[in-house]
């Protein structure tokens, strides 16, 4: 994209001027191309926003090869076609939840990867948790927190993290 000698000035201050059904003028001029929105503070911005690049220039090329990479990176699922969806163990009173084998954007760092299941040895049983997306899942239960699960276990309040001695792997090796 090439420089334009253009007044930034004159034309944001002619653009604070413009009504909604204006700006939205202004963006079909600029972009070639209707704009869906109506919001004026959004059109006035991305107008402004691009008067900007057509003067200065736009991006570099290298800025461009990076983009198209990122966002080819961009196609990780969050959430999962439908025939991966299974429902949460029965509960009364309970909404069935979806279990999902993808990690959410508020995906905890400490667990493992959804689907994973977590044994621990207590009073000579193993106790097998499985770690879902929203949730743990054990002995036919769900569970929102690992000390849910502790607690049923023990009837006691533990760490559920501590519980089933899982690290938090940004601290490492301590």
């Amino acid at each position: 994209m090439g420089k334009r000698k253009i007044d930034i000035p004159r034309e944001l201050t002619a653009m604070k001027n413009m009504s909604a059904g204006d700006l939205r003028g202004k963006y079909a001029e600029l972009y070639g191309e209707a704009s869906r929105s109506g919001n004026r503070q959004w059109l006035f911005r991305r107008c402004a926003w691009r008067l900007q690049s057509l003067a200065e220039g736009g991006l570099s090329e290298r800025a461009r090869r990076r983009a198209k990479e990122l966002a080819r990176d961009a196609d990780i699922r969050v959430i999962p076609p439908a025939d991966l969806v299974r429902p949460a163990p029965d509960r009364p009173g309970h909404r069935r939840q979806p279990a999902r084998k993808y990690l959410r954007a508020n995906h905890d760092p400490r667990l493992p990867m959804p689907g994973t299941r977590i044994p621990r040895p207590y009073k000579g049983h193993t106790c097998v948790v499985e770690v879902l997306s929203n949730g743990f899942a054990y002995d036919g239960e769900f569970y929102r927190s690992l000390s849910a699960v502790a607690h049923a276990i023990t009837g006691s309040h533990w760490n559920g993290y501590l519980f089933f001695g899982i690290q938090d792997p940004r601290k490492g090796d301590e």
